[in-house]
C-alpha cells in the first residue's frame, strides 16, 4: 500500500505527521477526523501546526506524554494518540473522544499496537511507496 498526500495530515519545519493507515489502505483516525465539525477539526490542525512548525507544545492540556512512547494531542473532548519516529516524524495511531479524565487502557493499547504494525511494516519495507 502506498502513502500518499490524503494520509499526511500536516508538514512543517519541525514534523511531519501523518494519519496511520492498516493494509488496506484505511486510516480510522483520518476517518474519526473527517467527521469532526469544521471548529472541532481546526482544534486539531492548530495543534498539528504547532507541533509540525515549532517541535513542542508545553501546556500539558494540549499535549500530553502518556508514557510507553504514546504522546496525546489533546483537543478537547478528543484525542488523537500519536508516537514519534525517526525522519522528523509523528504518526497519529488513533482517536477518541474523551469521557473519562484518565487514558483508556484499550485506546492506549491499540495505539501500541499500531505503533507496532508501523514499525514493522516500515522495516519490511511495505509501508510507503518507494
Amino acid at each position: 500500500m502506498a502513502i500518499g498526500k490524503e494520509f499526511i495530515a500536516y508538514t512543517g519545519n519541525a514534523f511531519t505527521i501523518e494519519w496511520f493507515f492498516n493494509k488496506n489502505g484505511g486510516s480510522e483516525p483520518l476517518n474519526y477526523f473527517e467527521k469532526l465539525s469544521e471548529t472541532e477539526q481546526d482544534k486539531v490542525f492548530y495543534l498539528f501546526k504547532r507541533m509540525g512548525d515549532f517541535g513542542k507544545i508545553n501546556d500539558k492540556t494540549k499535549f500530553n506524554n502518556e508514557g510507553d512512547g504514546i504522546f496525546a494531542f489533546k483537543p478537547q473532548p478528543h484525542r488523537f494518540l500519536s508516537f514519534f519516529v525517526i525522519n522528523k516524524k509523528i504518526i497519529i495511531t488513533n482517536a477518541y473522544r474523551k469521557k473519562t479524565d484518565k487514558l483508556p487502557k484499550a485506546e492506549k493499547d491499540l495505539a501500541e499496537k499500531r505503533k507496532k504494525d508501523y514499525l514493522l511494516r516500515l522495516k519490511q519495507g511495505n509501508y510507503y511507496e518507494n
